[in-house]
């Protein structure tokens, strides 16, 4: 399937262009994807294991991607985590964490990290094989040691986000 993508400038204001997901932008344009932390009630976060036939392969991360044109930051966050995990996200347990610019050779964006409240049973994910490979609740201390171990996605305000009383 053919994902289109809205053209954004530096500022996050929408351009009149649209492109396909490959498709190169130039210096000045970017695309908006969205990364997606999901914490319970233990304290503890929800990661995902990259499927083994992607980029990055049987990588630990935040789940999240890239928002297709007409879609908000917000629509993207709760469609990714829908599609890759099967929760359907309350909007109202979410907040936009922070947002940046990732530069890119003919491809930058602006990277939006969302935080969400779950407490969704791993027994009750159902996970896009094409996708997500693994899923499970970890503390803390357990994504600092994937990460340390380099089997665990470093993304911008990660260590913001896992401050977070």
């Amino acid at each position: 399937m053919i994902e289109y993508w809205d053209v954004y400038d530096k500022d996050k204001n929408k351009l009149d262009k649209v492109v396909t997901r490959g498709e190169t932008l130039k210096d000045n344009e970017y695309h908006l994807v969205v990364c997606v932390w999901i914490r319970n009630s233990e304290g503890k976060f929800l990661i995902s294991q990259r499927s083994a036939n992607k980029k990055h392969p049987l990588l630990w991360e935040a789940s999240g991607g890239s928002a297709l044109k007409g879609e908000t930051s917000l629509d993207a966050a709760l469609r990714e985590i829908k599609e890759e995990v099967g929760i359907m996200l309350d909007p109202n347990k979410g907040k936009l964490f922070g947002s940046t610019i990732r530069n890119y050779p003919n491809c930058s964006d602006i990277y939006d990290v969302w935080l969400f409240e779950n407490n969704t049973p791993i027994a009750d994910l159902i996970l896009q094989k094409e996708e997500v490979n693994d899923a499970k609740w970890v503390t803390v201390d357990e994504i600092k040691e994937l990460a340390k171990l380099k089997q665990f996605d470093i993304n911008p305000f990660f260590e913001e986000v896992l401050q977070i009383k």
